[in-house]
């Protein structure tokens, strides 16, 4: 094969669009049974910040009101007919187990139903969903309440009347947190205070802004500099809500004890559910046997292509090349720088040079 593209969601979707505008003919492979990569897993209420106006990927626009904010299974519908629209062959229900270098300049990429393909090059676009961050405290095992990553929450109806706590300072964790407080006691536990941002800016939504200013393509190295925390898309009803007391924020707790949680300040609380909002990592434990990735599981790579095979690339990190790197707006422009190189690769331009 030209190129094997691991992951059918938006940004393995995004590079085989851009292969294949560069020649290339690129097989996506994906875990699921559905080319939607994880959206279709996420919890019922997400929507998108930003507007339909500008959650599109090139060649096909975003249905209905451009100033509506996407549903998840708006965006679940959207990059299915996405991936029908693509004339790229998307292969489901197949996990990538492993991938090797095969000697030649090219690559074996081992599926777990013990199946092996061959590939000049690859793109790891597999995303995050399936490698959870959560951190490890004290007492943690021996807790007897409910403890769960946001990857496993789907609605407020199991809480209802709990003592709930939700780890993380970002997006989701304010998000889930205010659609609980409906109807339980809830705490937002963050190691900073909470940074809010308004939605609306100038009376335009903000992503008219990141797309006029430039700020959508501000390097990581700039982005450092200007936001020195996470940043929480307000709407205007979280910031409200954690100023009227209808949920609460502190700083971060320190241990559990069975089924209590022990605060900063010292003090002991019953709690029914802890749920972490705490983020992802790459989920790339796939290319460990190539040795792609550092120690800590993350990709050697300048801009999405790999630091150390040539052929590699990935689509997808956050903050991959700038602000909008992981995201519907943005995934494509990472998409397509890498595209050329991999396409050079994979069809031995280097050959024609002696190389």
């Amino acid at each position: 094969m030209d190129t094997i593209v691991i992951g059918a969601g938006q940004s393995g979707l995004a590079a085989a669009r851009a292969l294949r505008d560069r020649g290339v003919t690129p097989v996506i492979l994906e875990a699921g049974d559905r080319p939607t990569g994880s959206w279709a897993c996420y919890y019922d209420s997400l929507a998108l910040f930003s507007p339909a106006r500008y959650s599109a990927m090139p060649g096909l626009g975003f249905p209905g009101d451009p100033d509506h904010y996407p549903g998840r299974d708006e965006v679940v519908a959207y990059l299915q007919r996405y991936a029908g629209g693509l004339d790229v062959e998307i292969r489901t229900g197949i996990r990538v187990a492993s991938v090797e270098a095969d000697g030649a300049g090219g690559f074996l990429v081992h599926s777990a139903g013990g199946d092996t393909l061959r590939a000049m090059g690859v793109v790891a676009a597999s995303g995050s969903f399936g490698n959870p961050y959560v951190p490890v405290l004290p007492g943690q095992d021996d807790f007897t309440g409910q403890a769960l990553h946001v990857a496993e929450y789907r609605n407020p109806k199991h809480y209802a009347g709990q003592r709930v706590v939700v780890v993380g300072g970002g997006n989701s964790a304010v998000q889930i947190g205010y659609e609980l407080a409906a109807v339980a006691t809830v705490t937002l536990a963050t190691r900073r205070p909470l940074q809010f941002f308004p939605q609306t800016v100038g009376g335009k939504d903000v992503h008219y802004w990141h797309t006029t200013t430039g700020f959508d393509t501000l390097p990581p190295h700039w982005l450092a500099r200007i936001a020195t925390g996470t940043l929480v898309m307000d709407t205007g009803d979280y910031a409200a809500a954690v100023e009227s007391g209808q949920m609460e924020r502190r700083p971060m707790f320190t241990a559990f004890d069975r089924d209590h949680i022990l605060w900063a300040d010292g003090t002991r609380e019953r709690v029914d559910t802890v749920i972490y909002a705490t983020g992802y990592r790459p989920h790339l434990d796939y290319l460990r046997p190539l040795g792609a990735l550092d120690d800590n599981g993350l990709p050697l790579h300048v801009g999405g292509l790999s630091a150390t095979h040539l052929g590699l690339g990935y689509v997808g990190l956050e903050f991959q090349r700038s602000f909008a790197s992981n995201t519907l707006r943005g995934v494509h422009r990472d998409a397509e720088h890498i595209a050329a190189p991999i396409a050079a690769h994979a069809s031995k331009a280097l050959a024609a040079y002696g190389l």
